[in-house]
């Protein structure tokens, strides 16, 4: 139904935005909520999704090609939106591309919501489908990113993607000892820390 939606950021939560398109704010769940800034204008682009529990939900996406992306994952049986989303958190295009054409299961299995079963669906369904595809998704460096800096903002987004407490407590001083100055960079390094187990 709706392809794009162009407007203010009005709200930035760990696992949604608010876009403000003519005085209507849009609820728009997003795997990367602090690569926006609160108050720019911004276009996003969106996939609508019905279910019975929640109805009508947007996602939102900073390129075509990363709502490309979105609409493969969830073309694997088990798959569903958050747990799309999380995937996608990771920002390791490569990497997942990667793990999916080597078959690597135990790789894709420390994602939040997929387990073996799932993880082996991802491989039979998607090799040999995401290589070309991913290599042109549009990066953005975060150090360009005008966003609000806080590792509070950051914890409350892994937490958001599915990650336990115990999880996040555990990476949390590796956090406080980084270099990273904003949410984004700080969600990023978060996300590195989690998958490496």
């Amino acid at each position: 139904m709706y392809e794009f939606l162009e407007g203010i950021i009005a709200e930035i939560t760990p696992s949604y935005i608010v876009v403000n398109v003519n005085g209507v704010g849009y609820k728009v769940y997003s795997p990367t909520p602090f690569a926006y800034q609160q108050g720019e204008k911004a276009k996003v682009f969106v996939e609508q999704n019905f279910s019975d529990n929640n109805g009508f939900t947007l996602y939102g996406f900073q390129s075509q090609n990363a709502k490309g992306l979105f609409l493969k994952l969830l073309s694997v049986s088990g798959i569903g939106p958050k747990s799309a989303l999380a995937i996608m958190a990771a920002e390791d295009s490569d990497s997942l591309a990667e793990a999916i054409e080597q078959g690597e299961v135990k790789y894709l299995t420390r994602f939040p919501g997929v387990g073996k079963k799932t993880a082996s669906q991802i491989v039979l369904d998607l090799k040999g489908k995401l290589g070309d595809f991913v290599s042109r998704l549009e990066r953005q460096d975060s150090a360009d990113e005008a966003v609000t800096p806080a590792l509070h903002d950051a914890l409350l987004a892994l937490l958001a993607l599915g990650y336990t407490q115990k999880e996040v407590d555990r990476i949390t001083p590796k956090l406080e000892a980084t270099d990273a100055k904003t949410a984004d960079q700080y969600i990023k390094k978060g996300l590195a820390l989690l998958l490496k187990k």
